[in-house]
């Protein structure tokens, strides 16, 4: 029996968790985990469900079968095989921290997706991808051919049929139409615990203000820089004896962690945007376990 994710979201109303659970049951399936939430102000109802068709009815039938339901509800909804995994690409500037966590991550079945394709406008970890037997396509990005470098990274997403794109401490700024062609499909690193201490060294700008906590922040792009929908956040304390120098360090593994976090939750499918605002449920059980652990 293979494990199935229902995602649904719909206007709040009563008899929301009653109509799903009950087409699962009478379709022969298990419910083994389920999380919901309900935006009363608006008015807006969140449900993710993972369960086991024990009668082998398909994915398709449930989906085909869930449509009247979900007509009569006001619902968006999907269907999705958790053993599918997601097709990535990574694009990483000169910060190698985050992009060698990922692939780590990755090795061990941690963080179980397709890598299709490292992109970055510099040579620096060309061996790092390589030697990961991953594709690895260096796209210079200047001033004057910067249309001409994004249409190159989009043709790689186009041609791999990625569906998501990490920014591993890629240091440039998208366009506007990227960020909205690729709309909830990109999740960026910042590091910096937004909403403050946005833009140029952000790291710097926490010392001289002499902050007890550092931390770092995950989002979806959008074309507002550094405004877009957060997925995940962490932090770590400091204090006055260390340098500036510290804080990058000590950021660093902040950063490492919560950009995993993040594509760990979106791969999932327990994120779902709000507005500007991100709803996001907890793992189902097993969902964190490695296929090995060295």
């Amino acid at each position: 029996m293979s494990k199935i994710i229902l995602t649904v979201s719909c206007p709040v109303r009563s008899g929301v968790v009653a109509a799903i659970s009950s087409y699962l049951a009478e379709q022969g399936c298990n419910i083994h985990d389920s999380s919901q939430f309900s935006d009363i102000e608006n008015d807006r109802f969140f449900m993710r469900l993972s369960f086991v068709s024990e009668q082998g009815v398909t994915q398709e039938t449930l989906s085909t079968g869930f449509a009247e339901i979900a007509a009569r509800l006001g619902a968006d909804f999907a269907f999705h095989d958790p053993s599918e995994k997601m097709k990535v690409v990574i694009m990483v500037s000169r910060f190698g921290h985050c992009l060698n966590d990922l692939l780590y991550r990755w090795r061990i079945g941690a963080l179980p997706v397709e890598i299709v394709a490292v992109i970055s406008n510099h040579m620096d970890y060309q061996k790092v991808v390589v030697n990961h037997d991953l594709p690895f396509h260096c796209i210079k990005v200047t001033k004057q051919n910067k249309p001409e470098a994004e249409a190159a990274i989009m043709r790689v997403v186009e041609d791999t049929g990625a569906d998501l794109i990490v920014l591993a401490r890629y240091m440039q700024i998208l366009s506007d139409e990227m960020c909205r062609k690729m709309s909830g499909r990109i999740i960026n690193i910042h590091h910096s615990f937004l909403p403050s201490f946005k833009g140029a060294n952000p790291y710097k700008q926490a010392f001289e203000r002499g902050v007890k906590l550092i931390g770092a922040t995950s989002h979806y792009v959008t074309a507002d820089l550094d405004e877009g929908p957060i997925i995940e956040q962490d932090t770590i304390r400091v204090t006055h004896a260390q340098s500036a120098d510290d804080y990058v360090s000590l950021g660093r593994d902040v950063e490492s962690q919560v950009l995993a976090r993040a594509i760990h939750a979106h791969i999932h499918r327990r994120v779902f945007l709000n507005g500007d605002k991100t709803i996001v449920f907890p793992a189902s059980p097993g969902e964190y376990a490695s296929e090995r652990m060295g």
